[in-house]
């Protein structure tokens, strides 16, 4: 499988920092570095957006990395791709060439995966501190999980306010299945987590532009210890295939149930620490607030995903062209941190539901879940929406719960289709 290149720019985000940032943000670097790069364009893409949330203008272009589907994918800026609703398909795992691609930073060059067993990794905060290389690490162990990997902003376009950052409907998910060494097993091979640690902190390895400061632009997320002992992963391979670099080849912290950037690309340092990283994607980054508030310490941070699902078919054109009668309705469901117990369909904006069956071998509590409900509908418009309740009894809900960044979407309301049957 073919590595991806860096695309070339051209950029329509808003800018990550806060009004009145004393510093660039990584995001605002990237919109001026005017990435450059082979690429390819096609022409004249667009979303099909829930009737419920508010429209977007498509981009003019799609620029994609090497290898990927040009049909998959909504463009949001260089280095964000969005899956298609109708692109996901049915069988529980999503290959590379239609999984999101999400990036903080520039992708780094290609070198970086054309010696991948020589990628070193620093471990810190250990009995016996020391830099192991990717072959190394494969001596300690491999473990493989199913888990699904989800941007925090996934669902971000239907929040009203028009919270910045790209405008994600449903698309910024995959399951996909990891291999790696599991951390504890890194740890306990070092010598055991140092007396006091409380969380496992990874570093990424991209490069850190000259003008700007290491906090301000690296990517540097901590975890609760507990967590990164458990089942934490550093991972080199992805759908039996060793690690893209566009998905951060050649290593990756990998932290099932966990939002993306908690899954740290290009893993440069592993750390026990005793406190969270001090970098602003820590800091002040990714923290859930209210709408207008600036980001702080204190505010609670996006680690733990929770239950959601959405419908994938009926959608796009699919949505609009059939005839009454017989409807087979699929799509995803998972429950972040646990798993799927139960899948509810509803074609009256959620006054009654249906159960719906649950398809396809159960990967583990991670993965997704696809499921199928099969019902006859007469002509009209109906609005088809997914509901979703996890092994602890935790239901997906009717509405989203406001923040400034439009993080943590689950609402069924939100993520709602409109079939029209002629």
């Amino acid at each position: 499988m073919p590595d991806p290149v860096i695309p070339p720019a051209r950029w329509s985000r808003r800018q990550e920092a806060g009004a009145g940032s004393p510093h660039i943000s990584r995001r605002e670097f990237v919109r001026r570095l005017g990435l450059g790069a082979a690429a390819i364009a096609i022409p004249g893409c667009s979303e099909v957006q829930s009737p419920l949330g508010p429209g977007t203008s498509p981009p003019e272009e799609l620029v994609l990395p090497a290898g990927k589907d040009p049909e998959a994918f909504i463009r949001h800026s260089p280095l964000e791709f969005e899956t298609r609703r109708e692109a996901f398909g049915t069988s529980g795992i999503v290959p590379y060439e239609r999984l999101f691609v999400r990036s903080n930073l520039p992708t780094p060059d290609a070198s970086v995966v054309e010696d991948r067993d020589g990628w070193q990794l620093a471990v810190d905060g250990v009995r016996n501190p020391r830099t192991l290389t990717l072959r190394e690490l494969k001596t300690l162990g491999v473990e493989t999980v199913a888990a699904v990997l989800q941007c925090s902003g996934n669902g971000r376009i239907f929040f009203p306010h028009g919270a910045g950052g790209s405008q994600w409907g449903v698309g910024a998910a995959g399951c996909v299945v990891w291999s790696g060494v599991p951390v504890r097993s890194v740890a306990e091979a070092l010598g055991g987590v140092d007396p006091g640690a409380r969380f496992t902190t990874g570093t990424g390895g991209e490069a850190i532009p000259a003008g700007l400061d290491r906090d301000d632009a690296v990517v540097e997320r901590s975890i609760p210890l507990e967590k990164g002992m458990t089942d934490a992963l550093l991972a080199w391979e992805m759908n039996g295939e060793p690690l893209p670099l566009v998905h951060g080849g050649p290593l990756r912290l990998v932290v099932p149930g966990y939002f993306g950037i908690n899954q740290v690309k290009y893993l440069a340092r592993l750390a026990f620490t005793r406190r969270e990283s001090a970098a602003a994607i820590m800091r002040t980054g990714y923290r859930l607030r209210a709408v207008g508030e600036e980001g702080a310490p204190g505010q609670p941070t996006m680690w733990e995903m929770s239950v959601k699902s959405w419908i994938n078919h009926p959608s796009g054109a699919d949505a609009t062209v059939q005839r009454a009668g017989p409807v087979v309705v699929h799509g995803v469901a998972f429950g972040g941190a646990r798993a799927v117990r139960r899948v509810e369909v509803s074609v009256n904006r959620g006054r009654s539901w249906d159960e719906a069956r649950l398809v396809g071998p159960d990967l583990g509590p991670y993965a997704w879940r696809p499921f199928v409900a099969a019902m006859t509908l007469p002509a009209g418009r109906h609005l088809l929406v997914s509901r979703a309740t996890d092994v602890a009894g935790n239901t997906q809900p009717r509405d989203r719960v406001e923040n400034e960044r439009g993080y943590g979407n689950t609402s069924w309301r939100d993520h709602a289709v409109m079939l029209t049957l002629s």
